[in-house]
């Protein structure tokens, strides 16, 4: 895991090497071990900072170069099938490291773009320059694990892993885009390729763009989702242990790694089941980590234990207060570039400070719910709308009324930004649903879109702290198995024929009268026990309502001068949100967006 920066240009760029060392030194945080760069022209530079993972040796320091400097590269995740790849480049090559970097450098400059990225199994973001032809192409993972963001400033690319990298350069007028707020406000993320800063971008998950001489670009798709199974003809115990062998497949591959590994154990079956699978991978007494609030309905340490007993973890359990939630709120702002997402991104970041004076690897159970259908109300939508829809609404508005966190109605009333670009989003996610089954649109939208914001979560939440994030749930291969082999009952699996009726009458059923994730619970039942399966999903719940005043002491300060709210319509905003259940989240979000844009827009980055 590491930093990566970049300028590239047609002409020569004034202080070339103060500005690429500039980004260096604000990406510090993502790469304490070593800090280069290369002056390639007197028009381009790269820059890295390095965490070092895999073959530590500083000789797999970056930027990285070929022998004639025809290829450079630097260079942020892991290549966890790298050794698998090196064999089939020997041929062509001859390796100077151990390191995943020289097989990516390799893989492009010898077999090319498309070979490396359809072969590699990962987490990435790269930017490879070729200085004979003057292209420079960005490259980023399957799911965007890795960020890699952009802008093109008249006639100079500048790249960097976070936005921060960008504006150190000196080369960029940060603009607010005020039409994100509505879709954050929606999504709590804002959806690539987009930001919260006009004119910068996320290159998109499962592409690769190419910038020419003279810096035109094209954007290649090298991945897609497969179709989802309905077959209902299947042998479940068999599908069972083909399930568990693609799962334990994938985590052995993102298990690798030169340094300490640990896991994050929430208590959860996602979490607890990758810590027992890294403890037998290990065979050793594996560091884990939770966090919660003293309150025992926010926090899940009981759970947790029972696994860290079972496997002799080295546990760690960690409470959390409001003191330090608002003392760390503006800080993670800074390194995450964007208001944050969910609440629970505070205590997240004080666990992995913590993890990070043992550990410089962490696994995650991100893309498990996305994969297995965990989410069990929103991801019955399909049923409850064929059941209770209205004739005249859309399955994309239906989904999205239920999706959306702040509703439509409430973002109408009181935002004065510009609601085209969503009006644009939803005509656009209409097409996209009318090739698919509705279950299907679910599954689609929820690993195209929604885990973008958890990705940005993870990132930011471990980074700061320089710590890796892995999330094998996430695996390409292991995805492609769920998708083709994995038939849709035996995610979303009714306990019985009854059931499924009984449903249909109205009511709440989830985890009642129907079972999410059921084929990775009964993988999990070899491994944990059903106290820890089969409980209700409880995620990471936060106190904010019942920190509701403190909230609205900081909202009547800030938002005064919020000029993407209509005018005098603040106290009518807090005393409406009140009345809301998730009022404390709702306030939590509109605050977040004017701290960030205090921080970003209010600054002088020109030089």
């Amino acid at each position: 895991m590491c930093g990566i920066n970049g300028i590239i240009s047609r002409h020569s760029i004034n202080r070339l090497d103060d500005r690429i060392q500039a980004m260096n030194k604000a990406l510090k945080h993502r790469g304490p071990d070593a800090d280069h760069f290369k002056i390639i022209t007197t028009g381009v530079a790269l820059g890295h900072r390095r965490l070092a993972i895999l073959d530590l040796d500083p000789r797999s320091d970056q930027p990285m170069s070929l022998g004639n400097d025809e290829w450079s590269i630097v260079y942020n995740g892991e290549i966890f099938n790298y050794k698998e790849l090196r064999k089939e480049l020997r041929q062509y090559y001859t390796f100077r490291t151990e390191s995943d970097t020289e097989v990516l450098l390799a893989g492009i400059a010898f077999k090319g773009i498309e070979w490396t990225l359809k072969n590699a199994n990962g987490m990435f973001a790269f930017a490879a320059y070729n200085s004979l032809t003057k292209q420079t192409f960005l490259g980023r993972d399957r799911f965007g694990i890795k960020p890699l963001f952009y802008t093109l400033c008249g006639d100079v690319l500048i790249f960097s892993s976070e936005i921060k990298g960008i504006l150190n350069s000196g080369l960029v007028k940060p603009l607010f885009r005020s039409e994100a707020v509505d879709e954050y406000l929606a999504y709590r993320y804002i959806r690539e390729p987009n930001t919260f800063f006009s004119d910068i971008f996320q290159l998109k998950s499962s592409t690769y763009m190419v910038f020419d001489r003279i810096l035109c670009s094209e954007e290649i798709i090298y991945w897609k989702l497969p179709r989802l199974n309905f077959d209902e003809r299947l042998n479940e115990k068999e599908l069972i242990t083909d399930t568990e062998e693609a799962i334990k497949n994938a985590f052995d591959r993102w298990f690798i790694s030169d340094v300490k590994v640990g896991s994050y154990l929430s208590g959860g079956v996602d979490s607890s089941l990758t810590t027992a699978l890294l403890a037998l991978y290990l065979k050793r007494p594996v560091d884990t980590y939770t966090i919660g609030f003293e309150e025992k309905k926010f926090n899940e340490f009981e759970f947790a234990e029972i696994v860290a007993e079972q496997y002799q973890t080295n546990h760690h359990s960690i409470i959390s207060s409001i003191s330090d939630y608002m003392d760390g709120w503006d800080r993670l702002i800074y390194y995450k570039d964007a208001p944050l997402a969910v609440p629970n991104e505070i205590p997240l970041a004080k666990m992995s400070t913590i993890l990070s004076q043992q550990i410089k690897v962490v696994i995650s159970g991100e893309g498990a719910d996305e994969l297995f259908g965990g989410y069990g109300n929103i991801f019955r939508s399909a049923f409850d709308y064929s059941n209770k829809h209205k004739d005249n609404e859309t399955f994309c508005s239906y989904f999205l009324d239920r999706y959306e966190y702040a509703n439509r109605n409430l973002r109408n009333k009181y935002l004065d930004v510009d609601f085209s670009q969503s009006i644009k989003y939803k005509e656009k996610l209409e097409k996209e649903f009318s090739y698919f089954s509705n279950e299907e649109n679910i599954f689609r939208f929820f690993h195209q879109s929604h885990i973008q914001g958890l990705l940005q979560r993870v990132d930011m939440t471990t980074m700061q702290a320089s710590v890796e994030a892995r999330p094998p749930f996430l695996d390409h291969e292991l995805i492609e198995f769920v998708y083709s082999k994995v038939p849709y009952s035996m995610k979303l699996h009714w306990n019985n024929v009854e059931s499924q009726i009984k449903a249909m009458q109205g009511g709440a059923y989830s985890e009642i009268l129907d079972t999410p994730k059921y084929i990775l619970k009964k993988v999990s039942e070899k491994y944990l026990p059903d106290e820890v399966i089969y409980r209700r999903k409880m995620g990471f719940p936060v106190p904010l309502t019942h920190w509701y005043e403190d909230l609205r002491v900081i909202a009547v300060q800030l938002l005064q001068d919020a000029d993407w709210l209509k005018e005098n319509s603040l106290e009518m905003l807090i005393n409406d949100l009140k009345c809301d259940p998730r009022a404390g989240q709702l306030l939590w979000m509109f605050v977040n967006i004017q701290k960030f844009h205090n921080m970003y827009f209010n600054k002088k980055w020109l030089w």
